[in-house]
Parts: C-alpha cells; structure tokens; sequence
C-alpha cells in the first residue's frame, strides 16, 4: 500500500499501518458481536446465547421506554497528532429528565478518560441535556489536557513553515475549559440564551524560539480567562447528537474581562450553521457544516481561533493552525447499514466527509494571503444505544492524520 510522502517524512507509516489494523479488527469484532444468526440454523447453545442477547436487548429498550437511566462504557484506542496514541476510557450516561414524558429528547452525558504513550492525560464531559418538555437545554463542555505539546505560532505561515521540533516548538501544556450553557426556547425552535466561558492555558518547559514568541511572552504568566457570553439559536434538529433532519443555527458573542475573575480583555464572535437531509430512507443522511469565529482584543495563544480538534477538521494537530479568526466547511454522507432482510437498520453505520478550513487575521489578511487547509476520512459508526453512535473516524490534513475515538458525531 502507497502511503503519502508526508507520512513517511513524519515516521508514522507504521503507526498508520497498526491503527488501520486496529480499526478493521474493532470493526470486524463488533460486526461478528452483532451478527444475525439464522434461528434455523443455530445449535442449542447459539439458541441459549441468542436468546440472552434478545433478553438483555428487551430489558435495555424498557429501560429506554421507561426514561430511565442507562449507561454503556467503553475503552478503546486512537490517536491524535497533539496526543500520540491514547487508550480512551469511556461512560456514556443517558435518561429522560421527566421520565413520564415520553414525548421528551433524551439526555446524554458522555464522559472520556484518557491516557498517552506521550505521557498525555486528558478528561472531557459534555452534557446535552433536556428539561421542561424541550423548551429548556443545559448543554456544556468541560475539558482538562495536561500533555507534551508544540507552539508554532501565530498565523497559517507560522504553521506551514516552521517544522515540528521539540528544539523549535516545544513545550508543556495544562490546559482546562469550563463551559456550560443555558437556552430557553421563546418560540418554535427559536432560542435565547447565556453561556459562561472560564478558561487556563499555561505553558511549562517552553523551548528557545517558544519562549521568545511576542504572545506567549505577553500572556503565559496570565493563563486565566473568565467570559460571559449571549446566544442566539434556531435549532429544529430531531436529534441533537445524531440528526437526520433539521437545521440548527447558532450566533454567539462572548465578552471576556477582568471584572469576572480573568486576566485579560478581549470578545470572541462566532456563527455555526448546520443542516441535515435524510436520502431515500432512514439511515441514509447528508450533513453539513459551516463555521467562523472572529476573536478581538488581548486573545492569548490558547484562545486564539484554531481549527484540528476532533469535531471540526479531524486529522489536525488541534492548535497547530491559529489565528484570531478562522473559518471551516464540512460535507458529510453517513450511511446506516440494514440488517439481513433489509427492513430494519442495524447498529453498523460509516460515514465519509470532505472539508476545508483556513485560519486568518482579517485586519491583516488579504484574500491572495490566505492559505487553505484541505480535510477527508472516512469512520465507523456502532449504535450502542438508539441514535447514539461510537464513532472512530480516520482523517488526512496536510501533512498530518488522526484517528479519533469518542461518543456522539462530530457535528
């Protein structure tokens, strides 16, 4: 198999090689789990064994039917450019906030623990929660990162041609993020809402050129940043976290400044427009994403605009592109594959996507000046609940690839 020069350049085609074994073997044992046996052909124990399987599958939907509480954990491996290769341990909480109220979306809680071969840990929770029969949302995102990191600057120039050296980009990174927020829902799928934002980027062992750069310089000895922000958003997705129809608009303005507790001053703009088109059946969706955010004021290194992170252009070093603004475009066809007979959908899916993204400064960037980041792959899909999916996806940037293992799409 031809592997692109980058990745030969990287020395990462045998760790390429081993993550694509691992995902066709995570897909082959899953797709083995769930195999529909033919009941006319199943020995005494295949019966016994299917039967159990059905049993617990009939208790799980009663559960589901009831509103009350169920939980699938996880452990599996990915890798990310900024974490190496990383075990991932998983908890996937979900319920009905009324569980008399069949009517209401159910909750989720996913929660990730992770560890390294660089020495890496990480800790994410990200609550999409439902409450008042849909009309109020608690949503959040909750972060920690403590792991070997590199800073190449700011700019798409700074991250194209300055190479990944521990000697030229080094440094060790503590990162956590606090971000939880509230809407309320003033008319059909119109919501109003406030988002608080808290923040603390702090870097250690910086390398000589790291230590020199003007921002950092400027504001690593002031890592924390405390925002209060107003959201506007039209969202008639009918499922959140897996949509297959709908369309979810969101406009947002987050102020940042020292009377809250944070040690600079400085707003941050951003406008997410999503929609999805379900094609010919159930199961079969195209989705899409287009994204900007402008940032103004004393922006830090760690809250400049950034693109890479797993829910955006997976396969990027998340905070190797950064500017004060930056925008993206996702497309993406995910494909629900139906069991034998071809009524009903099976727990299997896989998913493909195209993208481009480019970080900027718009009081300095001209249109000629602005450099392009391309983004493919291509991912599995295992329902582990209804419309609740595992997701491993594989993505190629530019001269960079990732392989990402998480709750929920991306999107």
């Amino acid at each position: 198999m031809a592997w692109p020069n980058c990745l030969r350049e990287m020395g990462v085609e045998n760790t390429c090689r081993y993550l694509c074994t691992v995902f066709l073997l995570m897909m082959a044992g899953t797709l083995e789990m769930y195999a529909q046996v033919d009941s006319t052909q199943m020995t005494p124990k295949q019966e016994e064994r299917f039967q159990r399987k059905e049993a617990r599958r009939a208790k799980r939907q009663a559960k589901i039917d009831e509103g009350k509480w169920l939980i699938t954990p996880l452990a599996g491996p990915g890798y990310t450019p900024e974490l190496g290769l990383i075990l991932s341990l998983d908890v996937l909480f979900t319920f009905r906030t009324q569980p008399s109220n069949p009517l209401l979306k159910r909750s989720s809680i996913p929660i990730t623990l992770g560890f390294s071969t660089t020495g890496a840990i990480l800790a994410n929770i990200r609550p999409v929660t439902f409450w008042a029969s849909n009309r109020l949302r608690i949503n959040g995102k909750f972060w920690f990162k403590d792991l070997p990191d590199h800073y190449w600057g700011i700019g798409y120039q700074q991250g194209i041609s300055v190479p990944e050296e521990d000697s030229l980009t080094g440094f060790t990174r503590r990162w956590m993020w606090l971000n939880p927020e509230v809407v309320w829902e003033i008319r059909n799928n119109d919501f109003i809402g406030l988002n608080v934002d808290v923040n603390y980027t702090q870097g250690r062992n910086p390398s000589a050129r790291v230590e020199q750069d003007p921002n950092y310089l400027t504001y690593n000895s002031r890592p924390l940043n405390t925002g209060l922000g107003v959201i506007l958003r039209h969202d008639s997705r009918d499922m959140p976290v897996n949509a297959w129809n709908g369309w979810f608009l969101d406009a947002s303005a987050t102020f940042y400044i020292p009377f809250l507790g944070g040690d600079n001053r400085y707003q941050a703009y951003a406008l997410d427009y999503r929609q999805y088109l379900t094609l010919g059946r159930p199961g079969q969706v195209l989705a899409w994403q287009a994204k900007t955010r402008f940032a103004f004021g004393e922006v830090p290194y760690g809250e400049m605009s950034m693109v890479g992170s797993p829910f955006d252009l997976r396969g990027y070093r998340w905070g190797h592109f950064r500017d004060m603004d930056m925008v993206f475009a996702l497309a993406e066809f995910r494909y629900t594959f139906l069991r034998k007979g071809g009524k009903e959908l099976s727990p299997h899916g896989a998913v493909g996507w195209v993208g481009l993204g480019s970080v900027f400064d718009i009081k300095k960037t001209s249109l000629d000046e602005l450099g392009l980041l391309p983004n493919a792959g291509i991912g599995y899909r295992l329902a582990v609940q209804p419309r609740m999916n595992i997701r491993l996806d594989f993505g190629v940037g530019r001269d960079s690839f990732g392989f990402y293992f998480n709750f929920h799409e991306a999107f």
